[in-house]
């Protein structure tokens, strides 16, 4: 790898001799079509085992990974008194003891608090008008000295006498359910393992329902345990057998039922539970079409169903008898409008409610279900976040929601539906100061190629004018039909106030501008997700906030992939990339039909077994099997070893080839959490470790390490 000699030059690169990775012969023919792959053999054939006991990892592969994080820390090196300064500047934002307000259900009041230090939380409830606290789950003390833990569900019996809690302390996204009487607060000791970590309680509080996960990682099986059994021999309610759908299972909003939602990239359906008796069989709603997507909600005898049923391609809400098996039965009440997507819908005793969003701005709906008075809560900055909270009571009228923008820390609300009252309950608390009129954040348009507008959200101090151009980090994602949230985020401060622009990049492959956007940025169109970006990018260097060179790109999972596509596509716009647990290696994934994401991938990205189409379309932009002989900007990817998602190997294979083919650049970085595996680590506090490292990095690529 030849050395470039504008690469950033507060990293330690003397003495630091990168991996290098033994190449192995491995060749695989589909289509006529010939992929050799030398980094194959990285890919460890006992993932399973991996991922439930990371020791089991072989020594060749583990020897390279923990090469790869000693290389990471030299080089990094001197970043790191940077990186604690950073670490105590974002953990001065957090307020250590901060609470959520309660949510009243009953005779009680439940919510969640930290206690100062605390990683992780404590759940509690007091009466429903206040009094005294009782603890019901101590997260820290759960937790112990455990290198991992992330709490699934925590969820009270029905009858307030009993607790469920579910937890995952691999990172591997194997939750196990434990539950206790309140009564001594002791666990029980039929512990239910291998669930995706959701739980709903029967109405008896004598059993609950869950979705176990198998040993592909795949969702597929809702289980039924009686309190005090053996698992072994608890219920099988709902099976599927496509390894291309994934099962999820809700409470409904009435309390009456368990929803399972059975869900591809392209189409759904979803089942019944009556939670009042045992012996009832799942109720089917309606059968599975190609290309129909819908969820439900019951409300006495009705049904509330948003859907894109009979071509309302950005959702429309429809109302059916409960007993309906046919779509025959549904009839609209919330019409559908091309380019006003309704996000999500629910109902409670008077009230049907739903969030839509249209040219990228939320607001939230609410219509008395006696008479049909509808009307809108939205605000009025130019990009902001509003998320529906729906609580824990049906019989109510009042309605919880958070509001935040970019400039504005996330405010919580108590609205009276009838009434049209807004209650503020609590504002986030930034405990070393923060004053929104020192930031600006403005919403603009790109131009693509083919003419569509990109959305792009900034966030920049408020003395900063655009000319010459700032240091830019710009995020991108782009896929499944996310969304990107132009919400508060406290870290993100850090680099604004170093002088950096903050800007999210709004591509086709999410919903930000209705389904259209999604479908446009899937597929054969995908592309047009990598475009896009590009786009952004460069209207921020001819708009003057941005300048070529001097942008540090991130996204993460499939945001990653979009990273490895840039970085090939166009390197000399960024001074350096951030890779989060980077989805790279999408051709060879896709033809892994083992992997847990692999089949019901295949409506996202194609299947290049079946497809020859597929198979040439992903080769042309998977982002290991494209890079070349250019100058790449500097790198950081991140792993986590026990990730089910996008597994190790993909980004220690994407390194790999990147030092074997690069003409310079760099340097390419590669940290592995050991630990933990998708969300990288648990507690509150080692996080921000994580968001240090990358902050250091970005400001160590715009040369403001110093700073």
């Amino acid at each position: 790898m030849a050395a470039s000699a504008d690469r950033p030059t507060a990293f330690a690169l003397s003495g630091a001799t990168p991996p290098t990775a033994e190449k192995r012969e491995s060749r695989r023919v589909t289509h006529g079509r010939v992929l050799d792959d030398p980094y194959a053999w990285l890919a460890a054939e006992n993932w399973r085992d991996v991922l439930s006991d990371p020791a089991t990892l072989p020594e060749d592969i583990a020897a390279l990974v923990r090469a790869e994080n000693a290389y990471c820390g030299q080089v990094l090196a001197p970043l790191g008194k940077l990186r604690e300064t950073l670490q105590a500047e974002l953990r001065g934002r957090i307020k250590e003891d901060d609470s959520e307000p309660p949510w009243p259900d009953g005779a009680f009041a439940y919510f969640e608090r930290y206690r100062e230090g605390g990683e992780h939380a404590l759940y509690c409830r007091t009466k429903r008008d206040g009094g005294a606290e009782t603890i019901l789950f101590d997260g820290d003390e759960e937790a112990g000295e455990a290198h991992f833990f992330d709490i699934g569900e925590i969820d009270h019996s029905p009858d307030h006498l009993q607790l469920a809690w579910s937890v995952d302390d691999k990172g591997s996204e194997y939750y196990s359910i434990r539950t206790r009487a309140l009564s001594d607060g002791k666990d029980r000791a039929d512990v239910v393992p291998h669930t995706d970590g959701s739980l709903v309680w029967s109405a008896d509080s004598k059993s609950f329902y869950y979705v176990r996960v198998d040993d592909n990682h795949r969702t597929a099986q809702v289980f039924r345990h009686d309190i005090g059994a053996d698992p072994s021999a608890d219920a099988l309610i709902v099976e599927e057998l496509d390894p291309a759908w994934f099962v999820s299972l809700d409470r409904s909003r009435c309390g009456r039922f368990a929803i399972v939602s059975i869900r591809g990239h392209d189409a759904s359906e979803c089942h019944l539970v009556d939670l009042r008796d045992k012996s009832a069989k799942p109720r089917l709603v309606a059968k599975r079409e190609p290309k129909l997507r819908y969820d439900v909600e019951p409300h006495g005898d009705d049904l509330y169903i948003r859907s894109n049923a009979d071509g309302a391609e950005d959702f429309a809400i429809f109302r059916a008898p409960l007993t309906t098996t046919t779509r025959a039965d549904w009839r609209p009440v919330v019409p559908h409008v091309a380019g006003r997507l309704i996000v999500i819908g629910t109902v409670y005793a008077r009230h049907l409610v739903w969030v839509e969003r249209a040219n990228g701005l939320p607001r939230i709906l609410i219509r008395a279900l006696e008479g049909g008075e509808e009307h809108a809560i939205s605000f009025d900055e130019e990009a902001y976040a509003l998320y529906l909270l729906p609580g824990l009571e049906f019989d109510t009228d009042t309605l919880r929601f958070t509001y935040s923008s970019m400039t504005t820390p996330e405010e919580t609300y108590d609205y009276d539906m009838r009434t049209r009252a807004r209650t503020l309950l609590k504002r986030e608390e930034i405990p070393s100061g923060h004053d929104p009129k020192n930031y600006v954040t403005r919403r603009f348009f790109a131009r693509a190629a083919d003419g569509a507008e990109v959305p792009v959200t900034l966030l920049h101090r408020a003395d900063f004018s655009p000319g010459a151009g700032a240091p830019t980090l710009l995020y991108g994602y782009g896929a499944y039909g996310h969304p990107l949230s132009a919400s508060f985020d406290p870290h993100a401060l850090s680099l604004v106030d170093r002088g950096f622009v903050y800007a999210l990049a709004h591509t086709r492959g999410g919903t930000d501008k209705g389904w259209s956007w999604y479908e446009n940025g899937k597929l054969e169109h995908k592309p047009n997700t990598f475009s896009d970006f590009i786009t952004v990018a460069r209207y921020l260097v001819a708009t003057g906030y941005a300048s070529e060179g001097g942008i540090v790109a991130q996204g993460a999972s499939a945001g990653g992939m979009l990273m490895g596509a840039i970085a090939n596509q166009a390197p000399e716009l960024f001074s350096g990339i951030i890779a989060g647990v980077p989805f790279v290696d999408v051709l060879s994934t896709m033809l892994r039909d083992d992997l847990p994401l692999t089949p019901p991938e295949w409506e996202e990205w194609g299947n290049p077994i079946a497809d020859v189409t597929a198979y040439d379309r992903l080769a042309s932009y998977s982002p290991y099997d494209n890079v070349g002989a250019k100058t790449y900007p500097a790198i950081l990817a991140l792993a986590g070893l026990t990730d089910p998602r996008v597994t190790y190997w993909e980004p220690l294979k994407w390194v790999a080839r990147l030092r074997e083919r690069m003409a310079g650049g760099g340097p390419v970085l590669l940290r592995t959490n050991m630990e933990a595996g998708h969300a990288g680590a648990s507690g509150r506090f080692e996080r921000l470790e994580e968001v240090a490292l990358e902050w250091a990095f970005a400001l160590a690529c715009a040369g403001k390490a110093g700073v």
